[in-house]
C-alpha cells in the first residue's frame, strides 16, 4: 500500500468556479485521488477557500460588502459544487481558520528564528490619491519582461513571471486610475536567494515531472532568485507574530501554500487523531499538487524553499501543472463573462459528460478548447452511441433471454478471448497511464475498448445466435459484460456516477471503490438487475442556446 497526498489549487473565494479551473486542478487531482483509493491506497485529499488574496477585497470593495461576507458565500457555493460535479475532497476548508493561522505562525516564527526570514525597508506602491499602500493585485501595468499589457503587480497572466508592482511599466491604481508612487515601508523578507542551488540541485532529479513544468523551473532558477517580501500594510490576512506590525498582514502568496499542511492537521483534528497527518508529511509518502500553469513557480520553488527552511516535512513529489482552457476558441475572460461557469452548468446537464469532456481533452501538455458543438458531439457519440448503448443493449438483452443471469460461458473462440486479453492489457496500461497522471491517454485507452467491444458484439450478432446457437450466444454475452465490468472500474475514476449505477445494474453489492482496481471476469449465474440508460443524448440545439449565453451579464 502506498500513502499519497494530493494537495489541490486553493481558489479564491470572489467568484465562481468556471471551467478553466476544473480542467486545470480539480477534476484532475479528483481522477488521481479516485485511482488510488480504489487501488486501496492510503489517500489525503485536501483544499480550500483561499480568503485573504487580494481579489476578494477587490470584490467586496465592488459590492460594497466585507471580505468575509464575499469570502463565505463563495466557499458555499464551492462546496455545493463539489457536490454535484462528484469531487471528493477529504477536507476543503478556509484560510480564515484558527488552525490555519497557528501553522502558518508556526511557519512563519521558525524561519525567522533559523535565519530565513530578516526584516528590512522597500518602497511599496502608495497612491497619492487614495492615500493608501496598494495590495499588489490593485496595481496593473506593461510587465517587464514580455511587454503584456496587463499586467498584475504580483504576476504576469501573459508569460507567468512572478512581478514586482514598482517594476511594472506604465503602473496605474485599479481603483482609481492614478499613478502610483514608491512609499518607504518595513516588511519582514524570505531568504530565497539562499535556496537557489539547493532547489537547483534537486529540480534536477524530478525527471518525472512534466517536462514543461521542470523546464520552466530549471530557466527560472538559473536566471537567480531574489529575496521576497512576505508581509504587505493591508488588513485582511494572517496578522504578523511580531510587535510592531500590527496594521500589516502575511502576504497571500506566503500563507496560502501552507494551507496544504494546515490543512492536512485539521484533518487528523476532526477524525480525532492529531497525529494522523504526519505520515502523509513526515514519512514515506508521495505529495502531488495538482495547480494550473500559472501558479507554477509558487509550487516547485517558493514552497519547497519554505519547507527545506522548515525541515522535517517532506517535498513535493510532482506537480502536475495543466496549461488553460480557452472557451470557443477564445481565451477565457471572468471580466468579458466569456466563461462556462460550473454551477450554471450543472442546473442545466448531468456532471459525467463534462467531467468527461474535459479528461478527454485535458490541458496537460497544450492549452485546450471547450466548445459546446464538440461537447454534445463527444456526449452523443461517445458516452451514449459507443460505450451507454453497449452497456445498455448487453444488459437488456441478457436480461430478457437468460432470466437476469451472467450465462454461463462455453469454450472461448479466438475472438472472444482476444477481447479478454485486450481488456486486461488494457487494465494494466490504464494503471500505468493513471499512475503517471496521464488522464487524457487514459479516457481514450478506455474508450477505445469500449469500441473494441461494440465490434465484437456486432460480429457475434448475439440477438441471431439466441435462435440458432445459445451456447454461442451464452459465450458473447458472458465476454461482453466481463469486460463491460472492467469498463466500469476503468471509468470510475472519470465518470463516477455512472459507474456506480452501472455497478448495481450488474449486480455488484456496496461501491465501486470498495470492489478494488484491477482486471476482474464476472462470475456466471450473477445475478443482474434492470439497466437504466447511463446517460442522456443531447439536442443540438443546446450548442445555439450555449453560445448564446456566452459574453452575457450573468
Amino acid at each position: 500500500m502506498e500513502r499519497i497526498l494530493v494537495c489541490v489549487a486553493w481558489p479564491y473565494a470572489n467568484g465562481s468556479l468556471h471551467l478553466g479551473h476544473i480542467a486545470g486542478a480539480y477534476l484532475p487531482a479528483d481522477i488521481f485521488a479516485r485511482y488510488h483509493r480504489a487501488k486501496g491506497n492510503s489517500v489525503l485529499m485536501v483544499s480550500g477557500s483561499d480568503q485573504h488574496g487580494t481579489p476578494i477585497t477587490i470584490r467586496a470593495e465592488q459590492e460594497q460588502k466585507t471580505p468575509q461576507e464575499v469570502a463565505a458565500k463563495y466557499h458555499s457555493e464551492f462546496l455545493d459544487s463539489w457536490q454535484k460535479l462528484g469531487i471528493e475532497f477529504d477536507l476543503f476548508t478556509t484560510t480564515g481558520t484558527a488552525n490555519h493561522a497557528r501553522v502558518v505562525h508556526d511557519i512563519f516564527l521558525t524561519l525567522l528564528q533559523k535565519g530565513h526570514i530578516y526584516r528590512d525597508s522597500m518602497p511599496q506602491p502608495f497612491c497619492p490619491k487614495c492615500q493608501r499602500f496598494l495590495p499588489d493585485r490593485y496595481v496593473n501595468g506593461t510587465c517587464p519582461f514580455c511587454g503584456f499589457k496587463e499586467a498584475r503587480g504580483d504576476q504576469c497572466d501573459g508569460c507567468g513571471k512572478p512581478t514586482n508592482p514598482l517594476e511594472l511599466k506604465e503602473p496605474r491604481c485599479r481603483l482609481c486610475g492614478s499613478t502610483p508612487q514608491a512609499k518607504t515601508s518595513e516588511h519582514f523578507f524570505l531568504r530565497l536567494s539562499t535556496f537557489q542551488e539547493p532547489l537547483l540541485n534537486w529540480v534536477r532529479l524530478q525527471n518525472h515531472w512534466r517536462q514543461n513544468v521542470q523546464n520552466f523551473t530549471l530557466r527560472y532558477l538559473e536566471e537567480g532568485l531574489k529575496d521576497r517580501a512576505i508581509t504587505r500594510d493591508i488588513e485582511w490576512g494572517v496578522p504578523i507574530p511580531q510587535p510592531g506590525f500590527e496594521q500589516k498582514r502575511i502576504y497571500v502568496w506566503f500563507e496560502a501554500v501552507i494551507g496544504y499542511l494546515s490543512a492536512s492537521q485539521e484533518w487528523a483534528k476532526l477524525h480525532g487523531k492529531d497525529d494522523a497527518w504526519s505520515p502523509f508529511w513526515k514519512e514515506e509518502s508521495k505529495s502531488y499538487y495538482f495547480i494550473g500553469k500559472d501558479n507554477i513557480p509558487f509550487h516547485t520553488m517558493i514552497w519547497p524553499a519554505m519547507l527545506m527552511g522548515y525541515g522535517g516535512l517532506n517535498l513535493p513529489y510532482d506537480v502536475p501543472a495543466n496549461e488553460f482552457l480557452t472557451i470557443e476558441g477564445k481565451k477565457l475572460s471572468t471580466s468579458r463573462n466569456w466563461a462556462v461557469w460550473l454551477p450554471d452548468y450543472l442546473e442545466r446537464y448531468s456532471p459525467d459528460p463534462l467531467r468527461y469532456f474535459l479528461s478527454a481533452n485535458m490541458p496537460e501538455t497544450s492549452d485546450a478548447d471547450f466548445s459546446w458543438r464538440e461537447f454534445v458531439r463527444r456526449n452523443n457519440d461517445e458516452l451514449v452511441a459507443t460505450y451507454g448503448n453497449l452497456v445498455h443493449r448487453v444488459l437488456t438483452f441478457t436480461v430478457r433471454h437468460f432470466d437476469g443471469c451472467v450465462p454461463t460461458p462455453h469454450e472461448l473462440d479466438a475472438s472472444s478471448a482476444a477481447l479478454l486479453e485486450k481488456a486486461r492489457t488494457a487494465c494494466g496500461a490504464v494503471d500505468s497511464l493513471l499512475y503517471n497522471c496521464h488522464f487524457r491517454d487514459s479516457a481514450k485507452a478506455i474508450m477505445s475498448l469500449a469500441q473494441e467491444t461494440n465490434r465484437y458484439l456486432d460480429e457475434k450478432s448475439p440477438w441471431k445466435t439466441v435462435k440458432t446457437d445459445r451456447e454461442a450466444c451464452a459465450t458473447a454475452l458472458f465476454v461482453s459484460l466481463s469486460v463491460i465490468a472492467n469498463l466500469k472500474t476503468l471509468f470510475y475514476p472519470f465518470l463516477p456516477f455512472s459507474s456506480e449505477k452501472l455497478h448495481k445494474s450488474l449486480g455488484f453489492r456496496g461501491t465501486v471503490k470498495d470492489d478494488g482496481w484491477g482486471f476482474r471476469e464476472l462470475k456466471a449465474g450473477q445475478k443482474l438487475a434492470p439497466p437504466e440508460p447511463l446517460f442522456t443524448k443531447l439536442d443540438e440545439s443546446v450548442v445555439a442556446r450555449e453560445n448564446a449565453r456566452l459574453g452575457q451579464a450573468p
